[in-house]
């Protein structure tokens, strides 16, 4: 039997316990550590999911010699800093998205993973699922010919508007964008790679971050992607790829793809069902062990070059706003 992996997860809020929860479904991995900012939390943390290793800080979990991988799950704001503690303790990290505030910010995580040979991959965990496994191997294929265009959204209605939530404050830097709208804008990078152009236009809300935005991107090629965010109303988060041969539906909620249909030009159909086994994080764990077990240090699926190009076309949507956050 293969070695289990010893995960410790960096944070006790939903991010964490969707991590956990999907970590509980694959035999070689072992949650053995949680680190917080206070010895309660973390102990709730445990008792939850039966974790052993209870930290009252991340430095102690950071620095625990049980733990193989970290996963930091954190907000935006703390993303550089948490990563570079866990790498700089000799840990592999897995970093949830998006994978830090700028570019500038993910340069200096990447540099510092390959300067120590470290692992290091961005949390990006809606490429792993079987549903965007299809997606690839169809478009690999041919199925869709000549990709030509990306229609995409995410947006979604807050059951509250906490001014000093994540969603909301700049100060840890909130906004559609770096929450929700770096899925469509992955994905786009995923399909096309980095825009040549961009035209954004956007709502700046109450508290200063884009409430609502929209993105148009034009690639080498004259291909297109169409992509909007907002956390002023629950859009149809669906995705349309579109070639010269067919067309590809990823079913709402795109984000949590498991069902997709080909649409040919003769209109003809086929739709592939694809569900999840466990909440969908489990994916994006068994990869980061997979690469793990296999001596490497990145991934070509959520490349870190490619982390890099994400959040570059990120800061270059921000500049078009004017929108800088307090911490940069």
């Amino acid at each position: 039997m293969t070695e289990k992996i010893r995960w410790g997860i960096l944070g006790s809020g939903r991010i964490a316990k969707a991590l956990a929860e999907g970590l509980s479904v694959l035999p070689d991995a072992e949650l053995v550590a949680v680190g917080s900012r206070s010895q309660e939390s973390a102990d709730a943390f445990g008792d939850l999911f039966d974790a052993p290793n209870r930290h009252p800080s991340y430095e102690a979990l950071a620095n625990d010699p049980e733990v193989d991988v970290v996963y930091v799950a954190t907000p935006h704001n703390l993303h550089q800093e948490n990563t570079l503690l866990c790498l700089n303790a000799g840990k592999a990290v897995l970093c949830e998205k998006p994978f830090a505030v700028n570019a500038e910010q993910v340069r200096e995580m990447v540099r510092v993973a390959r300067e120590r040979d470290l692992f290091l991959m961005e949390g990006m965990w809606a490429r792993f699922p079987p549903g965007m496994v299809k997606v690839r191997e169809l478009i690999a294929e041919g199925a869709l010919g000549e990709l030509r265009s990306l229609q995409a959204d995410f947006g979604f209605k807050p059951k509250e508007k906490d001014p000093e939530g994540r969603l909301f404050n700049p100060a840890l830097a909130g906004g559609s964008l770096l929450d929700i709208g770096i899925y469509p804008v992955s994905l786009s990078s995923m399909l096309f790679g980095k825009p040549e152009e961009i035209v954004t236009t956007w709502h700046r809300g109450e508290t200063g971050v884009d409430e609502q935005a929209a993105y148009l991107f034009k690639h080498p090629g004259g291909a297109l992607s169409v992509m909007h965010s907002s956390l002023q109303a629950q859009t149809a988060q669906e995705v349309v790829i579109a070639g010269t041969e067919s067309r590809l539906r990823i079913e709402r909620p795109c984000w949590r793809p498991q069902a997709v249909v080909l649409t040919r030009n003769d209109e003809s159909t086929e739709r592939f069902p694809l569900p999840f086994e466990g909440n969908g994080f489990n994916y994006e764990a068994a990869e980061v062990m997979r690469l793990m077990r296999s001596g490497k240090k990145e991934s070509d699926i959520m490349s870190l070059d490619e982390s890099i190009a994400i959040m570059e076309t990120m800061d270059a949507i921000r500049a078009q706003w004017g929108l800088r956050y307090p911490m940069e």
